[in-house]
């Protein structure tokens, strides 16, 4: 089996690699049902809202999502993760790196500040923890329908290596987006655990 490299939480070649990830502390909260509903977006903009109080000022908290399906599910690789089991189904955790010595104080205390509009009693903040793991990822560049095809990429690539994915897939949104944000300039880090 290859061994893997270090590389930046942030980064990613636009050809399939196999990494090594530091560990990340993130604001994050859960989720369920297809992307880009309006439960998603409101999740994801509470999540942005509250990491904006606890990251530095200026800079713009980046979101990212960890996708899986519930237990029961069909198994699922790295090049079919959104084509075997319905989309409405995924379960999800909306994240946005905070500082890593962040505590659950510190969370409640900044969605407090944040007053955010998308907030609700429902919505449980919380710190989440990524440990350091080693992962096949991406740089997906374009629109998101388009990420079937750069997943067969990836997923090809994987299964070159003899490695399977072993935990949520996760994609990083390096430039902010709305439901009406023009997609073909996107940058999405596409990002699987595996072993």
């Amino acid at each position: 089996m290859p061994s893997t490299r270090p590389t930046e939480h942030l980064h990613a070649a636009d050809v399939p690699e196999y990494v090594r990830t530091p560990p990340v502390t993130f604001v994050a909260v859960l989720g369920d049902g297809a992307p880009g509903t309006d439960e998603f977006y409101r999740k994801k903009a509470l999540v942005a809202d509250v990491a904006d109080e606890l990251t530095p000022t200026g800079s713009t908290p980046v979101v990212e999502i960890q996708y899986w399906y519930p237990e029961g599910s069909r198994p699922v690789e790295i090049a079919d993760f959104y084509s075997v089991n319905p989309v409405p189904s995924l379960l999800y955790r909306v994240l946005c790196q905070v500082p890593a010595g962040v505590s659950q104080t510190d969370v409640d205390a900044a969605r407090t500040r944040a007053a955010s509009t998308a907030d609700t009693a429902s919505d449980e903040v919380a710190v989440f923890r990524m440990p350091e793991q080693d992962v096949v990822q991406v740089m997906h560049h374009g629109p998101f329908a388009e990420e079937f095809t750069t997943l067969g990429l990836l997923g090809e690539f994987a299964r070159q290596q003899g490695l399977r994915r072993r935990g949520p897939h996760h994609e990083i949104h390096l430039d902010g987006f709305t439901r009406s944000t023009p997609q073909a300039t996107l940058r999405t880090i596409l990002r699987d655990p595996v072993v």
